[in-house]
Order: C-alpha cells, then structure tokens, then sequence
C-alpha cells in the first residue's frame, strides 16, 4: 500500500507469516478470548459471525464449536493454515471459512453478520476508524460487535500489543466516536492479567466494547 505515512511492520502480512511460522504452538495459545467467551451467551444462536485478524483461529473455532457459522478473516496464510488445522482437529472445519485477505481492502458486506469480532486488531487512527464504520454497516440489524484492543497506557507494560507504535492503540471513547450508530453495551477501560499464549504474557490495559446495531425502524 503507498501512502504518505510509514507503515508498521506490524501491518505487513510477511510480519506475520514469520512469527506464526516460528512457533512451535499457536502464539495466543488456542482458548478463546477471555472477553469473548464471557460476552458468547450473548451472541444469536447458530449466527453468522465474522473474526477480524483472526490468525491462528483460537476464536473462531471456539465459534464454531458453539454451533456458529464462521468466517475467519487475515492477511497471514500461514495463520489460516494452523486455523484450519485447528478447526480439523476439534472437529469443526465445516464451520469455519478462512479467507486470505487485507481487511482494510476487504469486502465484509452489507448486513451480512449477526456479530464481528475484533479481537486485539490495531490500526492507524485512519484504517481503524474506515473499518469500524465498514463494520457497522456489516452488521445486521441486531448484530453485536465483540471487541478488544489494548490503551495507550498499555505502553507502561511489556506483555503484548503494538507499543512500540503507541497511535495503533485506542481508547472506547474512539470507538464510541467512530460508530455512533452503535448502541454500548458494554464498555469499559480496564487493568487485567492477560495469558493468551506467548504473545499475550501478562497484566494489561485494556478496552472492551459489546456493542449492538438497532434494529431497522419498525422492527418489533
């Protein structure tokens, strides 16, 4: 991508590919999210749900271990190979759809999803805030956006997340300013013991958004 503004290595898919490929086991472990699992109750049964940046596919198979159909979205192949040999392995490759594809050019559809799940994806402020309102209009009426990204102050930690490139982290009032459309669920700013793999090693600053789309006018 050219652009006026010098890109994290971060951001490239080669970044990525090298450190997937380099682990032995998965780098954010193969359990779910912690945020995520605790909001999944409030997910619409048997839905159809979109994970952004989902890597090795911890989230996604979790997912569809719970009956959901799932599409797993990255911009690393080599991350979607071991996703798709975790889906083989717990039995649920036939809910998974794993496409290659970089999410700031990527076509995620109009009110395609019953939930998005954004899990520990940062962005420059620009490509953050596009697909964030790409991901609003995305969702059906009703969806729930899942979603959490480190804060600034995780800089004063060294246990995950894109500190060296402090602008990559958000704040809720970002996201809340970014998608007013979106109703807060749940949303809150918070310190906590992230163990997620060897990529996510310890306490952290976090935000965490359950967000809703209304209901299309009318709607009972």
């Amino acid at each position: 991508m050219k652009s006026g503004r010098k890109e994290s290595s971060t951001m490239q898919p080669a970044f990525w590919d090298a450190r997937y490929a380099n682990e032995d086991g998965y780098v954010f472990g193969t359990a779910p999210n912690d945020f995520l699992r605790t909001v999944a109750d409030t997910l619409k049964s048997g839905g159809r749900i979109l994970c952004l940046a989902e890597g090795e596919g911890r989230n996604a198979v979790f997912l569809a271990e719970r009956g959901h159909a799932v599409t797993a979205v990255d911009h690393s192949a080599v991350g979607l190979a071991k996703a798709r040999r975790l889906a083989d392995e717990r039995g649920v490759l036939r809910r998974v759809n794993l496409v290659v594809a970089d999410l700031r050019r990527h076509d995620l559809r109009k009110e395609a999803w019953d939930a998005i799940v954004w899990i520990f994806l940062h962005l420059p402020p620009p490509d953050r805030l596009g697909l964030l309102q790409r991901a609003t209009e995305a969702l059906a009426p009703g969806g729930l956006l899942v979603l959490e990204c480190y804060t600034p102050r995780q800089v004063r930690w060294k246990t995950g997340g894109p500190i060296q490139a402090p602008e990559l982290l958000m704040e809720l009032a970002d996201l809340q300013r970014g998608s007013p459309a979106l109703e807060t669920l749940i949303g809150r700013e918070c310190e906590r013991d992230v163990i997620e793999g060897s990529g996510h090693t310890g306490r952290a600053d976090v935000v965490q958004w359950l967000a809703r789309k209304p209901l299309a006018v009318g709607a009972g």
